[in-house]
């Protein structure tokens, strides 16, 4: 399960919201004609569940709907009908040793939720020079996999599996692996995301059938007004942008170009951002409005990257340029842990083989490298207004890039790199600015990320995430396409 991410200012100052708890059932079970056969076996057998049932919880922010040990069709079917009302997220069928698949087909059938089916036997190996058919039973839990998976595919379910043995930490890997995606999974179906103002003119790609996201994704799209913001940034106390202006300087090096109205107009619309995400309950927001000649929605609009910032580092992505895809792609890295910031791409350097990538805001804050700089703008390059952005590089060590593309049917696909961020020159213009290195020349893999269907925009995030964004992706049915060249 991913880690919390740490604030960049005091917790009261920046308090991160707190995501949905990913709520897992567990249903353990094993063949009851066993039990009068070999008395020490069922005993045995519920020390195991008991021991996946701790590690599932020992997992991260889980909570674990247990409904116990089931030894035939009739417990399966009672045991079906309590995950069911449960409402979970992922159901884990635990494989202690042989049962039937009449078990556990009508829990998958009914739950509702994806199923993993997980088979660890209790150590490496078997005594085999002690062991007699009781206690080989024990380990008997590869036995039914394979009758499990042909009876799921015939019913329809999709499933998938993690073999291994109860201390085998990369057997709990892949089940943390599991159970963090279905958290993902669990928070795209519950979400709101925000959507104000307007397309940037021209930009085909960024446009999104909103019917498409609750339809692929879940969640719910709030369509919100520039005038939304505009009454609650009218509300904001002079006291409160003082307070807010102080947060800033804790949170940023303010750099000698920030103008002191500029950086009062944008603690003021970060404050009345706060309001609008807590009025709405919004989990993202994507936004842009142009404006016209310093008229309040132009000023609006130029005065968001400050409070944008400070939303995104805690746990409210927000992304300009009417992103909506890429403020949800934004929220997938965040509920991972891995930050997710606004990124584009800016410019390749072929003399250190690094691919130059950012955004003039806003940006993931707990993952800058160092402390990040408010820089002041006369102008916002391709936008009308000026005022304060963000200037910061993502902190070297392995990276992720993640955009959610669109297919020529409409269908959603999950576009993934990994690579490096290096150390080395940047700009200092006011833009999030980081050299990532894709291990091959940087035009081959602008070429080959361009042509995967990704957008203008995606979520640059830390670690190497692919293997989590796969398992996102095939719990939510979307395509997954990974851009890996000469690795």
């Amino acid at each position: 399960m991913p880690e919390p991410m740490t604030s960049v200012a005091e917790p009261t100052a920046l308090t991160r919201v707190t995501p949905r708890r990913t709520r897992v059932g567990l249903v353990s079970g094993g063949l009851g004609a066993y039990w009068p056969q070999f008395p020490d076996l069922l005993p045995t057998l519920q020390r195991s569940a008991t021991r996946v049932a701790d590690r599932l919880r020992a997992l991260g922010d889980v909570e674990v709907v247990d409904v116990g040990f089931i030894s035939d069709e009739r417990e399966g079917a009672e045991a079906a009908e309590r995950l069911r009302l449960a409402g979970c997220d992922l159901i884990v069928g635990f494989l202690t040793t042989y049962l039937t698949s009449s078990m556990l087909v009508p829990i998958a059938q009914r739950a509702d939720a994806p199923v993993l089916l997980i088979n660890l036997q209790p150590t490496e190996s078997m005594d085999h020079a002690t062991f007699d058919t009781g206690a080989w039973l024990a380990y008997c839990g590869a036995c039914p996999l394979p009758e499990m998976a042909n009876a799921f595919t015939r019913a329809g379910v999709a499933f998938r599996s993690v073999s291994g043995h109860l201390a085998d930490e990369r057997a709990w890997r892949r089940i943390a692996r599991w159970v963090s995606a279905a958290g993902v999974r669990g928070g795209l179906r519950n979400a709101r995301h925000g959507l104000m103002g307007h397309l940037y003119p021209g930009m085909l790609d960024v446009a999104t059938d909103l019917t498409s996201v609750p339809t692929q994704l879940g969640g719910h799209v709030e369509v919100l007004e520039l005038d939304d913001l505009r009454v609650r940034v009218e509300q904001v106390s002079d006291a409160e942008v003082t307070e807010r202006m102080a947060v800033a300087r804790g949170v940023f090096t303010v750099d000698d170009s920030v103008e002191h109205d500029d950086f009062e107009w944008g603690a003021k619309v970060s404050v009345g951002l706060d309001r609008l995400v807590e009025d709405f309950a919004l989990d993202s927001l994507a936004y842009y409005h142009r404006g016209l000649n310093g008229e309040q929605h132009e000023r609006l609009g130029a005065g968001m990257i400050l409070g944008a910032s400070l939303l995104t580092a805690r746990g409210v992505p927000a992304a300009g340029e009417y992103e909506l895809r890429n403020s949800i792609a934004m929220l997938v890295m965040d509920r991972l842990g891995a930050g997710g910031s606004f990124t584009e791409l800016q410019a390749l350097n072929f003399v250190d083989g690094v691919v130059e990538m950012g955004h003039d805001g806003p940006a993931h804050l707990a993952i800058s490298s160092g402390r990040p700089l408010l820089r002041g703008l006369g102008v916002y390059h391709g936008k009308r207004g000026w005022g304060v952005s963000v200037e910061f590089d993502v902190r070297p060590g392995p990276v992720t890039t993640f955009g959610l593309g669109q297919r020529p049917d409409g269908r959603f696909v999950m576009v993934v790199a990994e690579g490096e961020v290096v150390p080395g020159p940047l700009l200092r213009i006011g833009n999030t600015t980081s050299r990532v290195d894709f291990g091959v020349d940087p035009g081959e893999w602008t070429d080959a990320w361009s042509a995967s269907g990704v957008n203008h925009h995606w979520a640059l995030g830390t670690g190497h995430r692919a293997e989590e964004l796969r398992a996102v992706a095939e719990l939510l049915d979307v395509e997954f396409a990974e851009v890996r060249l000469g690795r």
